[in-house]
């Protein structure tokens, strides 16, 4: 099959438009400029972590014949009042008591700017700024691999999209495949519509891992270790000192220690999901009302328990990550269907949400979730190289690109797959033997054979 048309013109400009757009959030080596990263855990807003000349070329004779990915959805609102009903409770109660510091006073007009814009976009939708994450990911998808999109319009090849089925996921593909389209119209007739398979992709709440459930309610190591962190006396420390430069020291005196806690930690749970709605509430800025400092503690205490409930927990025990194994088998099968030509489909996109990418992360040891805790130490950021904001952002991804050869003597073609983590080109783990040393792509064979789970 011929797979040399040009690509089209509406693609290299809307892509340029769309890596300007997104310049000044990583740097040419895939690092976050943004002195703010870490500090709003998995509530971080996406930025990809590779550039166009970061990437390896393909062994000669090689090219790409198919892509799949899975992908969280974008920014989004909150998923409810409860956070801001208690932080302006408890900040009515000290204006009534005229115990408000003047930094106090002006936090309860920014917290109801930001509850007003998430209750009229709707608690958990997809935000403005998530869904341009979704379309310039795709834009910079089609132009890492335009032959690939060439030959998809040409040879007028499925694109496949598959959802969680709730609403901020489905928004989320519908934003990408909008992108896919803004930068090769001609794809708009191959893209097919999303299709809901909850059992790869939204595992976590399935009948078949009761187990899980099971653990994250009621589990006692679970309990105790989640207890530990939050009991650390630099908890207590933080919430005092945010505490401090809101309300009066009489006012602040009187309030029972975990009242001051959970003023504190709901206002850092606002103070992290204010970027992730930056169109809708534009004057809403919360960075003044907790220092650098007191909010990497709240970003630890949220990522200890994302480590704990979600990523690779407790040395040992597989409970939070074991059921990510037939979304691993998926992203398998598929590549081996379209290398065998048992199917046809040119890409395969999955939309999601960070209970399915964190132990995705996990059970494939991606950078940065290889270490479980030892149950007598508990995860901390000296110790422990997990960090929810790298590991499950907003718009978090893990694709695979799928290489063929040609070869000239009629024997069978060879397959090659590279993977690529948040856009930034990455090794699979050690066991897995790439093609050479220090390359990124591995035989199709050699994957099914070092990522078996069993």
């Amino acid at each position: 099959m011929k797979r040399t048309a040009a690509l089209p013109v509406a693609l290299t400009l809307t892509l340029a438009v769309g890596l300007l757009s997104g310049a000044g959030t990583a740097s040419a080596h895939g690092h976050r400029s943004d002195a703010r990263h870490g500090l709003y855990s998995t509530k971080t807003p996406y930025a990809p972590q590779g550039w166009p000349g970061d990437y390896q070329q393909p062994p000669a004779g090689f090219r790409p014949v198919f892509t799949e990915n899975v992908a969280r959805h974008g920014s989004r609102a909150m998923s409810g009042s409860d956070d801001g009903d208690t932080v302006l409770a408890l900040l009515d109660r000290a204006a009534a008591q005229h115990a408000l510091t003047g930094t106090g006073a002006e936090l309860a007009p920014q917290v109801r700017s930001l509850l007003s814009a998430a209750a009229t976009l709707g608690y958990g939708a997809l935000s403005a700024r998530g869904a341009r994450e979704h379309r310039q990911t795709a834009l910079r998808l089609e132009q890492r691999l335009p032959s690939l999109f060439r030959a998809i319009v040409t040879d007028r090849e499925p694109v496949v999209v598959e959802t969680s089925g709730v609403p901020r996921a489905v928004a989320s593909a519908d934003a990408f495949t909008a992108g896919l389209t803004a930068g090769v119209p001609a794809l708009a007739g191959l893209i097919k519509p999303p299709v809901t398979d909850k059992d790869r992709l939204y595992f976590h709440k399935q009948p078949q891992n009761a187990d899980y459930r099971a653990y994250l309610e009621s589990d006692p190591e679970l309990a105790d270790v989640l207890a530990k962190t939050e009991a650390d006396p630099r908890t207590a420390e933080a919430a005092d000192h945010t505490l401090a430069r809101l309300f009066r020291p009489d006012f602040v005196a009187a309030l029972p220690a975990g009242d001051r806690v959970d003023f504190a930690r709901s206002l850092y749970e606002l103070y992290s999901a204010a970027p992730d709605l930056s169109v809708e509430a534009p004057a809403v800025d919360l960075t003044r009302y907790l220092t650098v400092h007191d909010a990497r503690w709240f970003a630890y205490l949220d990522d200890a328990e994302e480590f704990y409930q979600k990523g690779p927990a407790f040395r040992g025990r597989t409970i939070t990550y074991r059921m990510a194994g037939v979304l691993l088998d998926d992203l398998l099968a598929r590549a081996r269907a379209r290398a065998t030509g048992a199917s046809h489909d040119g890409a395969v996109l999955r939309f999601t949400h960070a209970e399915e990418i964190m132990p995705l992360a996990a059970l494939m040891g991606l950078p940065g979730s290889t270490e479980a805790a030892d149950p007598a130490v508990p995860y901390s950021y000296p110790d422990n190289p997990w960090r929810g904001a790298d590991v499950a952002p907003m718009g978090a991804n893990i694709q695979w690109d799928l290489y063929e050869n040609a070869p000239s003597d009629g024997a069978p073609a060879d397959h090659l797959v590279r993977m690529l983590y948040n856009e930034r080109e990455i090794a699979f783990k050690p066991s897995c033997r790439p093609v050479a040393a220090g390359s990124h792509f591995y035989r199709l064979d050699e994957l099914t054979r070092c990522l078996g789970h069993g």
